[in-house]
């Protein structure tokens, strides 16, 4: 019996505790799963920064922290935590993200809100490029990156991909390092960010990367709002540099009602929605992870901690 100690908000219990149960059954694992048991029984922890562990010293036999979100920014620097620590990654987490980015970019490349929002009931035929003629970058080639980029490719865009170190996409095109930053950025006529939160990272969209841009690009952001300057953005958006900008995750969050995003013509906002852990999916990755720990197997999701993510 291995102890199990649900570290993330109590009114998600319910929910988690038959599932987590059941997944870990599947795998041959008798489990105790509770919201408090003593320190110095803990084997693995299921982890919300939302919850009621802060300090992770106390917890010197487990044997991994498993965090419920896929950002780690909140959690990599906790206090004690040195027991290694997975990110979650799941088919739903992933398929939602998928959507909301494949939504949003055929949403700006069909021109679509200028009939949505049309008052004055104006007939205006246009002709639409194919998705051929798009180039979509997306800045974050992880696990969420990369299903974005393959969708965005299947439907036929122009797509690129950009991280810190080299990757292969296979017959999608990659860029890495400072000189791929710059051409990723000069080709993106719509540009995704889904980068994770890091001290490099941080306004990595500013008034110098904007400048390299296509007028009239568009930014599409389910990433972290930290990625952002807001006010070059706000900025290029004035000056008509930028088309627009579609943000689901901001700074400061509820995003305060008197933020000048809430009332640009160019911005749309979105209440951090763009992908949410789904609590059946995410049992599973849960309970695989406590089943390789318990068979010597390497971790999934295993966050590279000199790396932040």
């Amino acid at each position: 019996m291995i102890n199990v100690l649900f570290a993330a908000p109590a009114e998600q219990f319910d929910t988690y505790h038959p599932l987590i149960e059941a997944a870990l059954k599947a795998h041959g694992i008798d489990a105790r799963i509770g919201l408090d048991m003593p320190a110095d029984q803990v084997d693995y922890i299921v982890f919300s920064p939302k919850g009621p562990v802060s300090d992770f010293t106390p917890f010197s036999r487990a044997k991994a922290v498993l965090s419920l979100w896929a950002g780690v920014e909140r959690i990599e620097s906790s206090p004690g935590l040195t027991q290694p620590l997975c990110r979650m990654v799941d088919g739903g987490l992933k398929q939602g993200m998928r959507e909301w980015v494949a939504g949003h970019v055929l949403r700006h490349h069909l021109g679509m809100d200028a009939d949505i929002l049309n008052p004055e009931h104006r007939w205006q035929p246009r002709a639409v490029p194919l998705a051929g003629d798009r180039r979509v970058g997306i800045l974050g080639t992880g696990e969420l990156g990369q299903a974005c980029a393959r969708t965005l490719h299947d439907i036929g865009f122009d797509v690129a991909g950009w991280s810190r170190r080299p990757k292969t996409l296979d017959g999608i095109a990659h860029f890495d390092g400072g000189d791929g930053l710059e051409t990723i950025l000069k080709r993106s006529d719509i540009l995704v960010l889904l980068l994770p939160q890091t001290l490099q990272t941080r306004h990595i969209i500013n008034a110098d990367t904007l400048a390299l841009m296509p007028r009239g690009a568009v930014i599409i952001n389910p990433g972290r709002g930290p990625l952002i300057d807001d006010t070059a953005l706000l900025d290029a958006l004035n000056r008509g540099d930028l088309g627009h900008a579609t943000l689901d995750v901001f700074e400061q969050e509820p995003l305060p009602q008197a933020h000048p995003f809430w009332a640009h013509p160019r911005v749309t906002v979105t209440p951090h929605i763009a992908s949410e852990t789904r609590p059946a999916s995410a049992a599973k990755v849960i309970a695989q992870n406590i089943y390789r720990g318990e068979t010597g197997q390497p971790l999934l999701y295993l966050v590279d901690r000199k790396a932040g993510y």
